[in-house]
This record gives C-alpha cells, sequence and structure tokens, in this order.
C-alpha cells in the first residue's frame, strides 16, 4: 500500500510541507510551472535549494506583485488576529480582507480538479473554524488579509494538488512538535500555540520543547489534520523517496519538514517482515431488533462502502440470545461507520478495535473464456499468486449455456490452469 509519512519533529507550515512533497515528485520543475499557470494573478511561485544543519532541502517562496516586488514565504500571516509565522516572517501586512466565499470563488477560475478545489475549502473550513473559536465570532464573520490569502491559496492549493498527484492509499503523520513561549500579533504576544493552532490541534498528538517559538502555524495544522488517516510513529515502510521542505529560520535543530513516500505491498517474489496494511473493526450488542431490521442495517453499511459486515449468535446479560453486529472498514472512515450503526441499529455504542492484517495486492481484469467474459480477481504477494473467478459472471455463463456452476466452474479452472486466459483490454 502506497504509504505517505510526514515527520514534524520542528512543526509545519504550509510552504515547508509543500516544499516536501515537492520534493518527492518526479517532475518537479514541472509542477512549479504547473502552480504558476493555475490561474492565481499576480503570484509566482520559487522554489530553491536551502541548506540546514548540513542538511539540503528545498525552500519555497512567493513573488507577489509586478516583477516580484513584494516577496514573502507561502505560509504569510492568514489569521484574522495577523500572525506573525516564525517560519516566514515578522512584519505585518494590512490589506483588504476576504472571506471563505472569496476564497471559493478564486478557487472557481483555477484549472485544477473538483477533488482538489474540495481539499482546499476543507482545510480553510478547518481554519475558518479555529479563528471563529479563538475571537468569539460566527465562521462567517471571519477574514483573510488578501494579499496573505493569495499566499495561503497557493499554499494550500500547492500541497492538495501534490497530494493528488501523489495519490497515497494512506497518510500518517507524526506526532507534531508545536514549540514554546510567545508569538507577537496585533493584539501583543500570544501563547505557543496560538490559540488558532490549539483549536486545529485538539486530538492530535503534539507536544512542546525547549525551543522557543512557534513551529506549527495554524496552515501547517489545518493541512496536517486534514489529509492524516493516522496520527503516530512511522510505520513499516519500504521507502522510496524522502523529501525536505525547509523553514525560514535557523534553529540548533534542523528546521524542516521531512516527508517519506513508500509502499507496504511486496513482489510476489519478496517477503515481509510484518502486516501491512490497517483495518478497523466496529462492533455492538444486540438483543432488540428484528432479523428484517438487522439485515437492513446490514446491507445499508455494505452499501456504504464497509469492507464486510457480518452477525454473529452471543448469550447477553440474563441469559438472553442476542446478536453482535460487526463492520470492518478503512481507520480512516470509522467515526462514519460508528455514526451510521447507532443511526440504523437500536445500539446505543460501537466499539472500536484496530487490527494490523496481512493482505495481498489485488487487481481485478476482463478476461475472455470458452465460456465468455468473466472477471478475475488476482492477488499477490508474500511469494504468492492466486486467482478467483467472479461467482456472478459463472452463474450467468452457466444460465446461458444450461450447465450447472459446478460444471462451468470446472471448464473455466481449467483454463486458468492452461495459462489460457487473457485480458480482453489487451
Amino acid at each position: 500500500m502506497k504509504t505517505l509519512f510526514l515527520e514534524c519533529n520542528m512543526g509545519a507550515a504550509g510552504d515547508m510541507l509543500l516544499a516536501a512533497l515537492l520534493e518527492l515528485h518526479p517532475e518537479r520543475e514541472a509542477f512549479v510551472d504547473k502552480l504558476n499557470n493555475l490561474g492565481i494573478s499576480g503570484v509566482h511561485v520559487k522554489a530553491s535549494p536551502s541548506v540546514k544543519c548540513g542538511i539540503t532541502g528545498t525552500n519555497i517562496s512567493v513573488l507577489i506583485g509586478d516583477e516580484g516586488a513584494e516577496e514573502t514565504s507561502i505560509d504569510v500571516d492568514i489569521s484574522a488576529h495577523e500572525h506573525a509565522h516564525h517560519h516566514d516572517h515578522e512584519h505585518e501586512h494590512h490589506h483588504h480582507l476576504t472571506g471563505l466565499k472569496d476564497i471559493e470563488t478564486i478557487l472557481t477560475g483555477l484549472s485544477v480538479s473538483e477533488r482538489v478545489k474540495k481539499d482546499v475549502m476543507g482545510v480553510y473550513a478547518l481554519i475558518a473554524e479555529a479563528e471563529s473559536q479563538a475571537h468569539g465570532r460566527p465562521v462567517s464573520q471571519v477574514h483573510f488579509h488578501e494579499v496573505g490569502n493569495l499566499d495561503a491559496i497557493m499554499d494550500i492549493t500547492g500541497v492538495c494538488l501534490l497530494i493528488e498527484e501523489l495519490a497515497p492509499r494512506k497518510i500518517v503523520v507524526s506526532p507534531i512538535h508545536v514549540g514554546s513561549g510567545f508569538v507577537r500579533c496585533s493584539h501583543g504576544l500570544l501563547p505557543v500555540p496560538a490559540p488558532a493552532t490549539a483549536y486545529i490541534l485538539q486530538n492530535v498528538p503534539s507536544y512542546g520543547g525547549r525551543i522557543r517559538g512557534e513551529l506549527c502555524t495554524p496552515t501547517g495544522a489545518a493541512l496536517l489534520k486534514y489529509f492524516a488517516h493516522d496520527f503516530g510513529p512511522m510505520p513499516l515502510l519500504r521507502v522510496s523517496k524522502i523529501g525536505y521542505g525547509m523553514g525560514k529560520k535557523d534553529f540548533e535543530a534542523c528546521n524542516c519538514v521531512r516527508a517519506f513516500l513508500g509502499d507496504t505491498i511486496y513482489s510476489t517474489t519478496g517477503s515481509t517482515t510484518g502486516p501491512n496494511d490497517e483495518v478497523c473493526e466496529l462492533s455492538c450488542n444486540i438483543d432488540d431488533m428484528t432479523g428484517e431490521a438487522l439485515g437492513f442495517t446490514c446491507r445499508s453499511l455494505l452499501s456504504e462502502g464497509a469492507l464486510d459486515v457480518y452477525t454473529t449468535s452471543i448469550d447477553m446479560k440474563k441469559d438472553r440470545p442476542g446478536t453482535m453486529l460487526n463492520c470492518i472498514c478503512k481507520t480512516e472512515k470509522a467515526d462514519f461507520f460508528a455514526a451510521l450503526m447507532l443511526k440504523l441499529s437500536s445500539s446505543f455504542g460501537v466499539r472500536k478495535a484496530i487490527y494490523s492484517r496481512y493482505i495481498l495486492e489485488r487487481k481485478t481484469e476482463e478476461v475472455q473464456t470458452d465460456l465468455g467474459k468473466i472477471r478475475l480477481k488476482t492477488g499477490t504477494g508474500f511469494g504468492i499468486i492466486k486467482n478467483k473467478p467472479e461467482y456472478e459472471d459463472i452463474a450467468v455463463l452457466a444460465k446461458e449455456h444450461n450447465i450447472s456452476i459446478g460444471e462451468a466452474e470446472r471448464r473455466i479452472w481449467a483454463q486458468i490452469n492452461r495459462g489460457e486466459l487473457h485480458d480482453t483490454k489487451k
């Protein structure tokens, strides 16, 4: 499984995340050109080599205005309280304000996919909610500085676009170092992490330290929280690429976000030292639903994309017979399916367990047999190759040729074993 791990030992800012992910891209210069042609007028992205503590990485900066008359980093003063982010600069901008509606209007004209536009608005929504909580005002009244907002749009859009193009199936983020001390803003000195950042990082593993300064910005926090499937140490990973996104300031430790891109799926001749996937199992005990209602619940969970749903007969309190309802899903979908189970079942609580699992890499192709076309699923990995024809397709062919399911399976498997099936698209 293609996995992205983001190491945030020195926090994270938008420009640092963009730079780290850019180093993973196979065509960096072409991607920067793509950013500069998205349709954001007066903004030009520049990627430059940067050395911190003897390590070479990439630094992202933005030129704004005619001929780059004003230069600033990407993760600039986006908050309503005019933050001075430590990764970038410590001066304040005084420009016209824009809100979420204005950002949505700007996104409408950008040459990016609908998925990227949705992701950008999702990240901005996290920031706006945080600012709303920090300042005690409705989200509709939260505004962003115009020039800073252009920087932030480029920042956030660039990260969302890179996530789309790198296409990791899972994103894991390390615990986030937020720094310590105070950060100066137009209202005075605020504690680190700043109120907006602290709000965004609720339920996210984070820590302070002896390094004085704001290491994690609201933009960095929002991007990490929006995209992360899980927070924790680096998982078992066969790393293929490493990227270093450098911050602006120098500290005793290397001021960077480090990105690892790897794959936990091994070749058919390879081996692994452990599980290569993770799933969530949700369960609840039920003794007051009819069979029809329970069946409806199971079908609904499956139709919404659950990996598997099943029931088990159990004995409950006071020797009452009952049923355990189990739903297996991707870990990032656990909250969705737990809420759905609470909605559709009579249970007042749902248990959650995370399991590591060993899985084969799966591929389904349409192949031609003597009886007709079928879908053939192939699984590879751990030195194993196995095939399985789709039952529904075999049943259709058996009916068409007026033969039994067993006879249809025998004839199809004979062709599979002789290697006579070929992808119909080739």
